[in-house]
């Protein structure tokens, strides 16, 4: 298991990469294909939550007592976005860079090692869970790249330092996984209340932050960006079907 937890944690964030690197290679392609990202990781996202992150919590576990720790999570993520006055950018030209540079280095890293107990708590339940929360980490990541490399580039950083500074935040994922890890035995009886918290940041993230910029962004595809949404969903649970165990 702990193979498997390194392997997803590592290929999901340094893979994620290749968002800020396709802006660093051609900025217009970037932008071109970030929005219909930001439709497909909405979508895996809220399958990933709903599909599999909260009907996996409350096999042993009351949705009574699931309910709260959702709303935590939703709550919390909130409140940490508003404490470092930073929110998920994937467009540079709507970030207030100079205000959101800083905070989006620190932030985005708190986030991937989040998302790196996440992943770890997951696959200590089974892989199908694992690599469903593995994917829609991975398709938020991308987007979310490629807004955090314009934003560090707007702000002055060379090109080299905004990739060094973006592959260690991508590696404080690995860090969260092996911590999430280390923790799965002395917190086994928690972790579903746990994947009920990361159910909450994973709705809160696709409803506040992805969803609005799709609705003011989208302008004459509509229709596409909401087929893309739905095969997000349907991509966390076709990897329900296949890996179920």
């Amino acid at each position: 298991m702990f193979l498997q937890i390194i392997i997803a944690s590592l290929a999901g964030s340094i893979l994620a990469l290749i968002g800020g690197v396709l802006l660093l290679w051609n900025e217009k392609f970037a932008k071109r294909i970030s929005l219909t990202l930001v439709s497909f990781a909405a979508g895996s996202l809220i399958g990933a939550a709903f599909l599999e992150l909260i009907p996996e919590a409350a096999e042993n576990t009351s949705i009574n007592s699931l309910a709260p720790f959702i709303i935590v999570g939703i709550f919390l993520i909130f409140i940490f976005e508003k404490f470092l006055n930073w929110y998920h950018c994937h467009d540079q030209e709507t970030c207030d860079v100079h205000s959101f540079s800083s905070s989006v280095i620190f932030g985005d890293a708190i986030h991937n090692f989040i998302d790196g107990i996440a992943i770890a708590l997951s696959f200590s339940i089974s892989t199908e869970l694992g690599i469903a929360t593995t994917v829609a980490v991975f398709f938020h990541e991308v987007p979310q790249e490629i807004g955090d490399f314009g934003v560090l580039l707007h702000a002055g950083y060379t090109r080299a330092k905004v990739l060094a500074i973006n592959i260690f935040s991508a590696l404080t994922t690995v860090a969260g996984a092996i911590l999430g890890y280390l923790m799965s035995d002395s917190i086994g009886q928690y972790t579903p209340y746990f994947l009920a918290f990361a159910a909450g940041s994973f709705i809160y993230i696709a409803v506040s932050d992805l969803l609005p910029e799709i609705r003011h962004r989208s302008k004459a595809n509509d229709f596409f960006h909401i087929f893309t949404i739905i095969l997000g969903v349907l991509v966390i649970w076709v990897v329900g079907i296949f890996f179920h165990e």
